[in-house]
């Protein structure tokens, strides 16, 4: 006999591990705050050595992508989001820890059906959506400028 969906309800919330809403929100505005802390440190530092924003940017682009990759192949990335929670969704590292994440996970399958493969099954529908919207925003510009 299986519950109705009232019994499965309150099952479930027994069940369920509490929230604690405000410590997760905190600890994701600190962690997701250093790492734009961070990466503004880099900004400034490339800066003062006398690039340009532009080049900058890159460098600091540059610079927190290979760290979050760095941290998700010594499996330390995994264990700062344990705690940060979406504080380690700041997009740069959070794309790069999803890329490498795949590519480690499946080595042993081989470089082309392991890693090329499942590299990009998390990323790719994100890759695919920038593409389109970046083609469809271009075509808008082109069409009405």
């Amino acid at each position: 006999m299986s519950p109705t969906p009232r019994e499965y309800n309150k099952m479930s919330e027994k069940a369920a591990p509490n929230s604690k809403l405000w410590k997760n929100v905190g600890m994701a505005f600190l962690v997701g705050g250093l790492i734009c802390t961070i990466g503004q440190g880099i900004l400034s530092w490339t800066q003062w050595l006398g690039l340009s924003q532009e080049e900058g940017g890159a460098v600091t682009s540059i610079a927190l992508i290979f760290l979050s990759a760095l941290l998700t192949g010594l499996n330390r990335y995994d264990d700062l989001a344990k705690h940060a929670g979406a504080g380690t969704l700041v997009p740069i590292t959070g794309f790069a820890n999803s890329m490498v994440s795949p590519a480690l996970e499946f080595k042993r399958e081989g470089l082309i059906l392991g890693v090329g493969a499942k590299m990009f099954s998390i990323a790719g529908p994100v890759i695919l959506y920038g593409i389109s919207a970046s083609v469809l925003y271009g075509l808008i510009i082109a069409l009405f400028h």
